[in-house]
């Protein structure tokens, strides 16, 4: 079965007052959303991602972490958003991430996701978010200070055919 990736959206930070980057009006018509976001700086476990506005502890996550050195894993239940950040990793490039289902209205929603600091540590972590709500709005935010001039944040959809 062939997939089709569609450009949907893409915002690129212009000022450095920017504290987060919203997609609102997400068409159902995907099978998955795909999120490429382009770095420029330093982000750490202060980025994060929620949806449809819901800052309830509704969401969880499992981390794995390693440096070539040595492997780690962590869970977080009950929290507020999903972290896109991996520790205090400076200098970080990039998050890519998937959103399965996301339009599906019977099931919660997983997201998968890598991020990359190749001097320091990658990172590949599992979110939920425990709403059977379609995704209609995604915000990628920093709990405390603004993303960088330059940094892009990109949305796919993913068609199964």
């Amino acid at each position: 079965m062939p997939i089709t990736y569609e450009p949907i959206a893409t915002t690129t930070v212009a000022g450095s007052s920017t504290a987060s980057v919203s997609f609102t009006g997400i068409s159902g018509s995907y099978t998955d959303i795909v999120f490429v976001c382009e770095i420029d700086g330093s982000i750490d476990d202060s980025t994060r991602i929620r949806f449809n506005s819901d800052s309830a502890t509704n969401y969880s996550q499992t981390n794995l972490t390693g440096n070539g050195t040595t492997a780690a894993s962590t869970r977080s239940s009950s929290i507020a958003q999903i972290s896109l950040g991996i520790g205090d990793a400076t200098n970080q490039t990039n998050v890519v991430g998937s959103i399965n289902n996301y339009s599906n209205s019977t099931t919660y929603k997983t997201v998968l996701l890598r991020a990359n600091n190749p001097a320091e540590v990658t990172a590949a972590r599992v979110g939920l978010w425990r709403s059977t709500s379609a995704i209609t709005n995604i915000e990628f935010f920093i709990a405390s200070g603004n993303w960088v001039a330059g940094s892009t944040f990109t949305l796919y959809g993913v068609k199964a055919a």
